[in-house]
């Protein structure tokens, strides 16, 4: 049998997105500068013009384009069917610049730990919280980070679930399991990658590994609305703890923090956030809890409510 120092994983690389070809132009080219070169990538949009014209021209990795229906969820199972004889698939959101040797110390992390279903990474900078890094500026402080030498060995550290804008899942499992995202949970998806690192943690360990590193530019277009998203911040932990993927306690402490967040915010809101429309989101959601209608498709129509 083959040592693991000789045995190599089959790695597809799954990367959802809407509207945002220009990010896309930016990033997916990158992806080619791995040390470790993935088998294959697939793009997952809603329409045609979402993805750049000529995409994966000129590149080393075969690119394959998808188009699926409205709804992140639904745009990841295109992705884990297209993607399904896969060893490990790495989803990475379209804004995410991985440090070159990304790739490789997955391989490395799957190939020496079998017992892990689902790792994310050590994300040097979260412009999520931010008005957004644009491609060229995360590219050179991505650099800078990197040009400090790795020291120490590798820390894994043993987390509720792996953060959707980078994390590889063990696909064995999946296929077995038959395990899917939850297409309940509509358009954005708010929690999704919580409701499947829950579903795999009943098979394995989830882990953030320091040795994983890389940039979240937390590019804001493309977007779900201020509204729609405060509901979902209410609706969606409500609906996974009613399912069993999220402790009721944490769902309530999360809920309870956006609502905080989102009132004090409103008083003066950041330029990039929609914090009054946030806020009269989790009031809608609110309501509708205590009418006993409350679920994550409620933001379908919530911005029809008087």
């Amino acid at each position: 049998m083959a040592s693991n120092a000789k045995r190599r994983l089959r790695i597809g690389v799954g990367i959802p997105s809407t509207g945002r070809a220009d990010i896309l132009a930016a990033t997916v080219p990158l992806i080619d500068k791995q040390t470790r070169l993935p088998e294959k990538i697939a793009i997952c949009t809603l329409k045609p013009s979402d993805v750049p014209e000529n995409v994966g021209d000129g590149m080393t990795v075969p690119v394959t384009t998808l188009i699926s229906t409205s709804g992140l969820a639904k745009q990841r199972n295109e992705i884990l069917k297209e993607l399904g004889d896969m060893d490990v698939l790495v989803f990475l959101d379209d804004d995410f610049l991985m440090a070159p040797n990304y790739i490789a110390e997955v391989e490395r992390l799957f190939l020496e730990q079998t017992d892990i279903v689902v790792a994310t990474g050590d994300v040097l900078v979260d412009g999520i919280g931010t008005p957004g890094i644009q491609v060229a500026e995360g590219s050179v402080i991505l650099k800078a980070f990197l040009q400090k030498p790795e020291e120490g060995p590798e820390i894994l550290e043993e987390v509720y679930n792996g953060y959707g804008c980078n994390m590889s899942l063990r696909m064995d499992i999946l296929r077995n399991e038959d395990i899917r995202f939850d297409e309940n949970l509509p358009l954005y998806c708010w929690l999704e990658d919580v409701d499947l690192s829950r579903l795999l943690a009943k098979h394995g360990r989830i882990v953030k590994s320091n040795k994983q590193r890389g940039i979240h530019l937390g590019v804001k277009s493309g977007r779900t609305s201020g509204i729609k998203l405060g509901y979902s911040q209410i609706a969606n932990p409500h609906y996974l703890a009613r399912k069993g993927t999220m402790l009721t306690s944490k769902a309530l402490a999360m809920a309870t923090k956006n609502i905080l967040a989102n009132a004090v915010g409103s008083l003066s809101p950041e330029s990039w956030i929609d914090r009054k429309g946030r806020l009269k989101g989790n009031g809608l959601a609110l309501l509708d809890l205590v009418r006993g209608r409350i679920s994550p498709g409620g933001i379908l129509t919530v911005e029809k409510t008087d």
